[in-house]
């Protein structure tokens, strides 16, 4: 019996679903912790706008660069519990070594390292749930969605408490100690010292190809019009996060004059909003489709970012950053299975890879766009160019073959 088979007879049970989604949290922990501390560096660093929205871009462009050799790493080594252990040390610890920066560019260096280390995750936790649970994907990817809408929610608060009592360079050190403990407890329970475990599939090789076989396969994905069009469907909504993420924050220390502590609670409002959207747009989508989930959520989700800036300083604006939230993040894993079912199983990793390497050239064009737009205009106009990009994705997906087809031909190009 090969690996696969051996993973498909095993039981279900969801131990494996818990741990890689906490695993997942704590890649977002990082990232939701910087958010927040973008705000007390620009202004200790004396940054604008623009220069605030280019450390993101950098951290994505490296993103973009990096995930497509991450998802073929994953594809042609496969040992996905290695791989993920490594992950999650590799982003942890450049945000440590921030508190050592006294430098603009030292900055950038620093979320470099984030953004390569970053790329394994995905590609590598996102199949395993996939295939372990093929019946429902939706549902367990918005799962390992919800563990990081957990560490986006909590981290702002825990975060914003800690800054009461210390600066911002020694709560990056703090940071990055829960997050080695969960890379041991991945080696460990994922079966990388475990011989013999019922999670040995997870740590299995992959199948031997040549490079050129692979490369030849792996070409084929950039014809495959479902996969690609998800994807950069994908892009632009995660244009929409990435700009509300990075200046949300700045819009609400600077323009509102919030104190760390309450620009966290807004920012958790969102996440848990997203939080308890995300399981509920993927067991939708299970029932009733990706593309009608997907369609609805992102006009939705442009209209509350319009409301959003319509009500600028009023109490109702905190209302709407929780309402697109749960718009905004119902998506985030119905658009994950779909590219999944787009592509053969032998290229699942290079295919998310591909999708997430995609979105994140859209994520390192908001942050700085934004950025310029609100140097130029103000605030409020760069969150209506947010509303546009989440509209245009949805005319993408107009564009998308039904879904139904879609895995019916990854299937068929896998047997051949």
């Amino acid at each position: 019996m090969n690996t696969v088979a051996t993973a498909a007879a095993a039981p279900r049970s969801f131990k494996d679903v818990w741990l890689i989604s906490a695993g997942h949290a704590f890649t977002h922990w990082y990232t939701a912790t910087f958010y927040l501390l973008l705000p007390l560096i620009g202004r200790e660093f004396g940054l604008s706008y623009t220069e605030i929205g280019l450390i993101m871009t950098t951290q994505h462009v490296v993103g973009a660069l990096s995930n497509l050799p991450g998802g073929m790493v994953v594809d042609m080594v496969g040992k996905k519990g290695y791989l993920m252990a490594t992950s999650l040390f590799w982003v942890g610890f450049p945000y440590a070594l921030m508190s050592l920066t006294h430098n603009y560019w030292m900055l950038l260096v620093c979320v470099t390292l984030v953004g390569i280390g970053n790329n394994l995750w995905h590609p590598a936790a996102i199949t395993t749930l996939a295939y372990r649970y093929p019946e429902r994907k939706g549902l367990v990817i918005s799962f390992h969605g919800m563990g990081g809408n957990v560490a986006d929610g909590l981290a702002p608060l825990v975060v914003g408490a800690l800054l009461a009592w210390f600066s911002w360079r020694t709560v990056v050190v703090i940071n990055v100690v829960p997050g080695l403990v969960m890379a041991a407890m991945i080696l460990v329970m994922l079966g990388a010292f475990t011989m013999g475990s019922s999670h040995d599939h997870v740590n299995a090789a992959s199948k031997s190809r040549g490079v050129k076989a692979y490369l030849k396969d792996f070409a084929s994905l950039l014809h495959n019009r479902a996969l690609m069009l998800v994807s950069i469907g994908s892009a632009f909504r995660t244009m929409t996060q990435t700009g509300l993420l990075t200046f949300l924050p700045v819009y609400l220390a600077y323009e509102l004059d919030y104190s760390p502590f309450l620009v966290g609670v807004c920012m958790s409002a969102m996440q848990v909003a997203g939080f308890a959207a995300s399981p509920i747009g993927g067991h939708l989508s299970d029932k009733m489709g990706r593309k009608r989930i997907v369609m609805a959520s992102m006009v939705l989700t442009c209209v509350m970012i319009v409301f959003m800036a319509l009500a600028g300083k009023s109490v109702t604006f905190v209302l709407f950053i929780a309402l697109v939230g749960f718009f905004l993040y119902a998506m985030r894993p119905v658009l994950q299975a779909w590219a999944v079912e787009a592509t053969p199983r032998a290229l699942a990793g290079s295919g998310v890879g591909l999708q997430f390497g995609i979105q994140h050239i859209g994520a390192s064009i908001a942050p700085a766009l934004f950025g310029m737009i609100a140097d130029a205009y103000d605030l409020y106009t760069a969150f209506y160019f947010l509303a546009g990009t989440i509209l245009f994705a949805n005319v993408l997906i107009v564009f998308m073959p039904d879904e139904k087809t879609a895995p019916a031909k990854a299937v068929a190009a896998l047997r051949h």
